[in-house]
């Protein structure tokens, strides 16, 4: 009997621990910035339910056929900055953040080419 019980209490405390994963993951939302250095040209996508789906949508706005996928982020921000020696992404938590970070390790004449937030 308390073989039986201790199994049930187990599982009880597995199946807990499963739907906590899921129901957390299941509410993350991820973005993605896109770039084509020769042409620059970005594109970026925003609260999109899986991340490939946030990098599909970011090379298809980005619009040129050798873009790349920069980066994603879930629960933040990103900047994509660009006009140093190579393009830099950054995370933040607010837009801010992220356009700051990006700036300050691009260097000098850097500029923000794109940036996301999910929720």
């Amino acid at each position: 009997m308390s073989r039986a019980l201790l199994g049930l209490v187990f599982l009880v405390l597995v199946s807990s621990a499963n739907a906590q994963e899921k129901r957390r993951t299941g509410n993350q939302l991820y973005g993605a910035i896109a770039y084509h250095a020769p042409s620059k040209s970005t594109g970026w996508a925003t609260d999109r339910r899986t991340s490939r789906e946030a990098r599909l949508e970011a090379l298809k706005q980005c619009g040129h056929e050798n873009c790349v996928v920069a980066g994603t982020v879930t629960r933040g921000c990103m900047a994509l900055a660009h006009g140093g020696k190579t393009p830099v992404t950054q995370k933040g938590v607010t837009r801010q953040e992220a356009e700051t970070k990006a700036l300050s390790r691009c260097g000098a004449g850097c500029e923000i080419a794109a940036w996301t937030c999910t929720r």
